[in-house]
């Protein structure tokens, strides 16, 4: 069965994460995604954090899944003829380089849309393409900053805290593979490519739009609350059995028969009914006395136990899962979420999968690409390069 985006061709001159992450995302949906690198060295998350030299790092194998990768020298005249020509082969082109670079090569998208009028042009920067900020270059925390997250995260007095997600860079690749799917579907009515343009800060402010919206009625900066909820919804961490820097839970009660629910778990029925805690507004004022209650209970259990007791009583309620534990969750593999793949140097290899699941065409996911791996195949099949062909632009230094 075809993939649901079996046939649309991607150029993927994406680095890092930001651009990465929505290249991953249409591969693993489906798209033909050819990866188009320098000559030897490759793209930099090749080697970037690796503690094997010469040997693909596990940052590019987690964001460069279910591709291609081909070589091209974009320095060299006769690598950018190349591209030209590649150009009119494929529907989308995707980059997230520093402003202005591929203008300074020739291929900015002005030029490209004369070649292929139905490209759909996507570009990945920190600050979008113009306003103030434009040229500033960016990273994942940057974005974070700038784009809010900090001044949310952390507790009451502390600094701005850096969340751990990466929802500057991955965030903004899912935030790209959304506007990329959209003009594809209305390049489909209209037969024209246009471009697309992603900001990595704005992508964060989007992600903080609930967060923030106290300023609406306050007029001031919303404070950093730490994990406690304020609005007097039971709503925060609990320490569980045996007491490790994970073994906590978060639980949530937005209803009274909710709260109901966990006192009845607990063993405290009675609880529900303290004037204390049986409405909300009085409630804030006893918070702690309530938190110890709660924690008397989860701390003489494992935080599976407690997500599991919750869970089956109608209380949201999530265990703190380490990195190691993800990668080992039950539910998640058993959801095909956690994957192992084999990769051509480093063997058998776990990761997460695609997360979102189509019906009809089901995500498989393949290990990231060696450098060049595919240049004799991507070349034959989109511009017709023979073997000898490839081994002679090899020799001048274009592949």
């Amino acid at each position: 069965m075809d993939k649901a985006l079996a046939g649309v061709k991607v150029l993927d001159l994406t680095q890092f994460e930001a651009g990465t992450s929505c290249t991953e995302m249409l591969a693993w949906l489906g798209a033909n995604v050819i990866k188009v690198e320098q000559p030897k060295m490759g793209e930099q998350g090749r080697w970037l954090l690796t503690e094997k030299p010469g040997v693909d790092s596990h940052y590019f194998m987690l964001l460069n899944a279910n591709k291609r990768s081909i070589t091209l020298n974009l320095k060299s005249e006769r690598g950018k003829e190349i591209f030209r020509e590649l150009i009119k082969k494929v529907d989308i082109l995707a980059e997230n380089y520093s402003l202005g670079t591929l203008e300074s090569l020739g291929l900015g998208f002005d030029r490209l849309r004369e070649l292929n009028p139905r490209l759909i042009y996507l570009t990945i920067k920190g600050f979008g393409t113009h306003g103030p900020y434009s040229k500033y270059k960016s990273f994942d925390m940057i974005a974070q900053a700038a784009g809010g997250a900090m001044a949310l995260t952390g507790f009451p007095g502390s600094p701005p805290l850096k969340p751990g997600p990466t929802i500057g860079d991955t965030g903004t690749g899912i935030h790209a593979a959304c506007g990329v799917l959209a003009a594809y579907i209305q390049r489909e009515r209209t037969g024209k490519g246009q471009k697309v343009e992603v900001a990595m800060q704005e992508a964060v402010f989007n992600f903080v739009r609930v967060p923030m919206m106290g300023t609406y009625i306050t007029h001031e900066p919303t404070p950093r609350a730490g994990n406690r909820l304020a609005s007097g919804a039971i709503g925060d961490i609990y320490k569980c059995a045996p007491g490790g820097p994970n073994d906590y839970v978060y639980m949530l009660c937005t209803t009274p028969e909710m709260f109901e629910a966990l006192c009845r778990t607990i063993g405290r029925p009675e609880v529900f009914e303290d004037p204390r805690f049986r409405d909300r507004r009085e409630r804030i004022k006893y918070i702690e006395d309530l938190t110890r209650i709660i924690e008397e209970w989860t701390a003489q259990r494992s935080k599976h136990d407690v997500m599991r007791l919750m869970g089956e009583a109608g209380v949201p309620c999530g265990a703190v899962l380490d990195s190691v534990e993800l990668l080992n969750d039950p539910h998640m593999r058993e959801r095909g979420m956690v994957v192992t793949v084999d990769h051509p140097a480093r063997g058998k290899f776990t990761m997460p999968g695609c997360p979102v699941r189509l019906e009809d065409s089901p995500a498989e996911v393949t290990a990231a690409p060696l450098l060049g791996q595919h240049n004799s195949e991507v070349y034959a099949e989109l511009l017709g390069y023979s073997a000898g062909d490839l081994a002679e632009l090899k020799e001048q230094g274009i592949l």
